[in-house]
């Protein structure tokens, strides 16, 4: 009798690893995230300055796909912020990304929760220093997109090294549909990137151009936006950035210059920033950056900032 039950349960295993396996070769499922924190000293307008530890809009997500045959793959993304600094969780739990996507020779079809490509393939691209996140993010960037209840579509590839999406949020909730696209193109040490959205009046369009040349990379964006501040009336937006590379250390400059919004005087703002980065490893920097928005009278950007930051990343 013992041999009998012995025997029914190394059938049952033998069986459900069989199914595992074939599961496996079928799916994946991916866990990733990154912690990114800094020490900064940081003053906001005429306020006394204060030393603080700062979370740099840390995160972590689950990402798995599935061949279902016929040249079909289905897949999704949940993605979640994390306040590191305190180990507390994004009160929409799962707001920084919540998408189900199927992919083939057609393209790829995106539904749910998603960041703007638009944004993507401009302002965040050549935010080198600090992936464009914590205080010394781009606070100049016009972003008037909605992130939910959104339907995307990725073009499939034209030629090498270029991409196409256009995405809409749909008018749910008594918030406007709004429309984004986003073009990309890389050859050689060459990035180009162009972004559109539109928000019932408030839109925004920007160019992108990055080359990287052996150490040396040089490039920035340009955006025109329209009623994107709460402002009536349009503003021109320039951001540069210069990177060296030595070894396993980077240095980093990055100047971003707004124009007057429509006719609200002391309206324009500068940012400044200067960075450096030393990789551990390919997952792991120690980081540094002094970062300084110097707004107009009218307040647009929040008021003037500053900051002095020694930080530590790690990508999982």
């Amino acid at each position: 009798m013992q041999n009998k039950i012995q025997f029914k349960t190394l059938t049952a295993l033998a069986a459900f690893a069989l199914l595992a396996g074939a599961a496996q070769a079928q799916s994946s499922v991916t866990v990733y995230g990154r912690l990114n924190l800094t020490v900064e000293n940081q003053k906001a307008g005429d306020s006394a300055a204060k030393t603080v530890l700062q979370n740099n809009s840390s995160r972590w997500g689950l990402k798995g796909s599935e061949d279902i045959g016929g040249g079909l793959k289905a897949g999704f993304q949940l993605e979640s912020g994390v306040t590191a600094d305190t180990g507390g969780a994004a009160a929409n739990y799962w707001g920084r990304q919540a998408e189900v996507n199927l992919s083939g020779s057609f393209g790829t079809l995106r539904l749910g929760q998603m960041t703007s490509e638009a944004y993507y393939a401009t302002a965040d691209y050549i935010s080198n220093h600090n992936h464009d996140t914590g205080m010394s993010a781009d606070a100049l960037y016009a972003y008037v997109g909605r992130n939910g209840n959104k339907i995307s579509y990725r073009l499939p590839s034209m030629a090498q090294g270029m991409s196409l999406e256009f995405a809409t949020s749909l008018k749910e909730g008594g918030a406007n549909n709004t429309f984004d696209l986003a073009w990309n193109y890389a050859v050689g040490g060459l990035q180009l990137g162009a972004g559109y959205e539109k928000n019932g009046d408030a839109t925004q369009a920007a160019f992108r151009a990055f080359y990287m040349a052996g150490n040396l990379g040089f490039g920035g964006y340009v955006q025109r936006d329209d009623d994107a501040w709460g402002v009536k009336g349009g503003r021109t937006n320039v951001r540069l950035v210069g990177m060296a590379v030595a070894g396993a250390n980077e240095f980093h400059l990055n100047i971003g210059r707004a124009g007057k919004v429509g006719n609200v005087s002391d309206s324009d703002a500068l940012q400044y920033t200067l960075g450096f980065n030393h990789n551990l490893s390919k997952r792991t920097k120690l980081y540094a950056f002094f970062t300084k928005v110097d707004d107009g009278k009218a307040g647009v950007y929040g008021g003037d900032f500053r900051s002095v930051a020694g930080g530590l990343r790690h990508n999982f």
